[in-house]
């Protein structure tokens, strides 16, 4: 029994473990809307708090390398124009820009959200094996009389991913994900472009190589 006890409890952690990622939430490809030509440039454009510059060109750079390989022309926002990109300028003139450096698609990358989370984690082992009575003083003591245990904070990131025809201004992709409590920002960034590439090719927008 004692046995038992041990491998759930190391079931939950690996389970726990799981959590700590990136995930595709949900995702809307536009009725109509065409596979992407190998030929055409993309550029891929993250939109999060200026503080966060590092984290903005992870972002770019990691679901450009992910469109590379693909077989896809993507190229970063950040690297081609700089911290302010377009500055002050119109839309005309964006776009302008935009279709004179042949960009025939734009991914933006979009930072909905950004929380910490604070969560009360008890000291305790698997006593719901051990009878009745330890399991229900158990939870009693956790619920009406806490008893030892340590908090733990956790960051969530909200993430949605727009992918725009420059030329007829029409939205052709949408992909919402989340990530809870990366280990690191380029890990987060890396996780993220994996799985929205991949859910592109899913959704049939990305031509198979």
């Amino acid at each position: 029994m004692k046995k038992l006890g041990l491998i759930i409890v190391g079931l939950v952690i690996i389970a726990m473990a799981a959590c700590t990622s990136t995930k595709v939430t949900s995702s809307w490809r536009a009725n109509g809307a065409q596979q992407l030509q190998k030929g055409n440039k993309i550029m891929v454009l993250a939109l999060v708090p200026q503080k966060d510059r590092t984290l903005r060109g992870q972002m770019e750079n990691y679901t450009v390398s992910e469109l590379r390989k693909k077989g896809y022309n993507a190229v970063s926002a950040l690297q081609t124009y700089g911290p302010q990109e377009f500055g002050k300028m119109g839309e005309k003139q964006v776009l302008q820009q935009l279709q004179g450096s042949d960009v025939s698609q734009i991914m933006t990358i979009v930072m909905i959200d950004k929380g910490r989370e604070k969560t009360f984690v008890p000291n305790y082992g698997p006593y719901g094996y051990y009878g009745f009575w330890p399991y229900y003083s158990m939870w009693y003591t956790q619920w009406y009389s806490p008893g030892p245990g340590y908090i733990t904070y956790n960051t969530k990131y909200q993430w949605e991913g727009n992918l725009y025809d420059l030329r007829s201004g029409q939205l052709l992709y949408s992909v919402q994900s989340q990530s809870f409590d990366p280990p690191t920002t380029e890990r987060m960034a890396v996780l993220y472009a994996q799985k929205v590439v991949k859910d592109m090719a899913k959704q049939q927008l990305l031509v198979k190589r």
